[in-house]
């Protein structure tokens, strides 16, 4: 960090000696000691809050992308009910023109099932929050 040279520290303690005298020099050199290891305290706290908040950054990036391609991959692969009988086409299919509304109603609710939705294929993230 600083370059300082075996003469210069030498030549700083000399002057330390003289200025401050022998018999203070190691309360000195104590409160020097304690300031330099709460400078480099607060030193490594600032630099581990800034390196939290890069790789915060980071995460919310690469979720970003993950998003994006999840977001086409849906896109180009719909989601299918894997516990539908009939496929998608059967289900778009016009009603006969004989059958009357009520009829329609019956038939429908003969058709459904007695058991809850149907599991789904893919499970899409909250876009708020973290991913699972």
């Amino acid at each position: 960090m600083f370059d300082v040279a075996p003469t210069e520290l030498l030549l700083v303690v000399v002057v330390a000696l003289v200025v401050i005298g022998p018999k203070d020099l190691p309360k000195a050199m104590r409160f020097v000691g304690k300031w330099m290891g709460k400078a480099r305290g607060m030193a490594r706290h600032f630099r581990s809050g800034l390196d939290t908040m890069m790789r915060e950054a980071e995460l919310e990036e690469l979720e970003k992308q993950w998003r994006e391609q999840n977001e086409a991959i849906m896109r180009e692969f719909p989601r299918v009910d894997v516990n539908s009988p009939e496929p998608a086409t059967a289900a778009t299919k016009p009603a006969p023109a004989d059958e009357t509304a009520g009829d329609a109603d019956q038939a429908a609710a003969a058709k459904k099932p007695e058991t809850a939705e149907p599991a789904e294929t893919h499970a899409v993230p909250p876009k708020d929050g973290p991913l699972p």
